[in-house]
This record gives C-alpha cells, structure tokens and sequence, in this order.
C-alpha cells in the first residue's frame, strides 16, 4: 500500500463480546485499509510489568481465543502492515501509570518489560495511553515524569528498532496540564491526538463529539474544542506536523433532551442519550448502531455548516457524530495542514457489515482521500 499519510487503526478488543451484530474479532479486519493498526488494552502493574487484562481473548491457553496471534498475522496478507499494542486506556486510570513514571528504577524496568512484552508476541511498536499525567488520580509531577518514561522507552525502542507512540488528550484544557508537548512528541515516532469527546452529556447540553470548527454561537471557552482548535494548540507548542495523527471517532455522543421540541446545537439534556444495543452505553453509539437507526425512518439529520459535522434527531434523542461527508473534509484538513496522518477511534463501531451499501465505509473514506493509491468507493448516504 503505497500511502502519503499513516492511517493507525485502533482496534477495541473487547468488541467480541458485543451481541449479534455487533460482535467484532480479528477475522472482520482488512489489513489494507490500515498502515498501523492497534490492539487494546493491556495494563500496567505497580512492579513496571506489562500486565494482560483479558487473558482469555488475547492467549490461547485454556481455549482462549489467541487475539494477539491472530492480530499480529494479519501481516501475512499486507507486510506492509505494522502491529501495535496499546497500554492504559481511561479504565485503567492514572494512578498506577503516575507510581512506575515516578522511579528511575521502574521506567527502566518497565522500558525492558515493554520491549519483550512486544518482541515476544510479535508486535511491531508499542503506544501509551496514560489517560492522564497529572489527572485522574496522578500527581503533579506526572508531566516532567511522563518525558523521562518516554525517554527510557525510547532508548529501548531504538536498541529492537521498534515503534513508540502515544495518545493524547488533543483539548488545550487538559493537554496543558498533563504534558511538556515539545518534549513529549520528540520522544515519539508519532503521537495520536485524540480530537473526540470535546462534547458530550457531562456538558448538560447538546453539542457535537468533534466539531471541526468553532460554531459563532460560542464563548470562549467553548471555541477551544474543535479539531482546528486541538490542532493548532498542539502545533503552537511545538509539535511537528508530521508527527501528528488527527484522531477521528467512529460513534458518536448522546442526550436525552429536557424539551423535544428544542432540539439544535446547545439545547439543554439533562442526562445521556439511550445505550446502542451493540456498544451498549448511555451516551454513546457506534456509527453502525446510528446507521441503523437512520434506516428506520424515524430519525431526521442536520449538518452544522460551521462545525460541519452532521447531527440527527429523534424524539428527546440527539446524537452528533461523523459520517464519510465530515471525514472527507478532515481528510483535507489533514492534508492542508501538512499533518502526519489519521487516526481511528475505532474499527469495531464502522458498519463493517455493510449495513448500508459497502462494508467499512468511514475507513474507506479516509483510505480514498489519504493515500496515493485511492481507492474507489461509494458513499452511503443515509437521510
């Protein structure tokens, strides 16, 4: 696969255990439509030691569904397929991630630990997630910490010529306090942005998951979450261009409306949206879950012309999310900005069914506008 840009695939392992059409394993992944593709979680001990958190899905002892095996041959089909694997992720929290980074003796020991973990299931890099230094649990000296972890895994990287990356929050607001971006990024091959949940029902109003721009209806505070905004934070200081992976989701986020018949961007909800019957979380649906519901006829779709991402209705239900219209233009946001690359937040929620025409339709969008080689693919215009 001939590509200008990285396009790095997460892949929620725990998606296996999702009902009926919902369930994902590694046997619904195309190898081609992805440079880098990420299998989550693992975890992290108080000892440095990289710690497996779903032993059955991921080994195959006690006719366990061997997930890492499967995953790494995936690079059979495509060799120019690079694996990793992620630690951390918003469940494991901070505090674990804030005692090992705190030690010169256990960054070293988990900069060892990390090497043979990948080397020994036949991974090709490794990205951390610590969801965040200096929040959640972490102290304060978590973001000068956080450096000298990554530079410890770096050294040990480089020795195996092995890949290091992370992800990030992308919001000026957390971002400034969790990391030394400078020094941060330089100890990177790459670093994943995460431009999503800048909206959500902790808001207590409606608002879109990752808006592109900032609506003029805005305060302040509120034009700083947008991806153009993330951007150009991280950017400013000083992350390289081509280091960055704009993040982009694959759900959206959800509310349950105080008024039904207010119903825009910004309309008062007081709690989430109803769980999705696949992803099954207040809040949340996946785009194949919102696919469906487009199908049924019930739902009504508006697009923000200054956002310009779309947003749909039904009822005291409201979901704003991307569709392959949203993440053509951030394709070409990605390609104005001179940026490195994308990254997905996650395979698994694509409608990788084909519930409407072809089958990973967000994924192929990016892959037609992102590489050299494009792909032809039509769109699925669900109104």
């Amino acid at each position: 696969m001939s590509s200008n840009h990285r396009i790095v695939c997460y892949y929620g392992s725990w998606s296996v255990y999702r009902p009926d059409a919902g369930k994902f394993d590694v046997s619904f992944i195309d190898p081609h439509l992805c440079t880098h593709l990420v299998y989550t979680f693992v975890g992290i001990q108080e000892d440095g030691e990289v710690h497996i958190l779903d032993p059955w899905n991921d080994l195959p002892d006690n006719g366990g569904k061997d997930g890492f095996r499967k995953f790494n041959d995936l690079k059979k089909n495509n060799p120019a397929l690079k694996t990793m694997v992620a630690i951390g992720g918003w469940n494991e929290g901070s505090s674990k991630y804030s005692h090992v980074a705190k030690s010169e003796a256990l960054r070293e020991k988990f900069a060892d630990n990390a090497v043979a973990f990948v080397k020994k299931y036949g991974f090709d890099g490794f990205d951390m997630d610590w969801e965040y230094p200096c929040q959640r649990g972490g102290c304060s000296d978590d973001k000068k910490n956080f450096v000298l972890l990554l530079r410890a895994l770096r050294r040990r990287f480089d020795q195996e010529n092995l890949i290091l990356s992370a992800a990030v929050a992308s919001a000026e607001f957390s971002a400034e306090k969790s990391y030394e971006i400078e020094q941060v990024v330089k100890e990177l091959d790459f670093v994943n942005v995460m431009c999503y949940d800048l909206h959500g029902a902790w808001d207590k109003k409606t608002g879109i998951n990752a808006p592109l721009y900032a609506g003029s209806w805005e305060n302040e505070s509120e034009k700083k979450l947008n991806v153009d905004a993330c951007i150009d934070y991280w950017l400013s200081q000083g992350a390289p261009a081509a280091k960055i992976n704009l993040g982009v989701p694959f759900y959206g986020r959800g509310f349950t409306l105080a008024d039904s018949r207010v119903n825009g961007i910004g309309a008062t909800a007081w709690s989430p949206s109803n769980a999705g019957p696949y992803t099954r979380e207040a809040g949340m649906l996946g785009y194949n879950e919102i696919l469906e519901k487009l199908k049924s006829g019930d739902w009504s779709v508006h697009r923000s012309d200054e956002q310009r991402v779309p947003y749909a209705v039904s009822g005291n239900q409201w979901v704003g999310y991307d569709d392959e219209q949203s993440l053509q233009e951030k394709a070409e946001y990605i390609k104005k900005r001179a940026l490195g690359g994308v990254m997905i937040w996650s395979i698994e929620t694509d409608d990788f069914r084909g519930t409407c025409g072809d089958k990973f339709p967000l994924l192929f969008t990016l892959n037609k506008h992102l590489l050299k080689d494009e792909t032809n693919v039509g769109y699925c215009n669900v109104v």
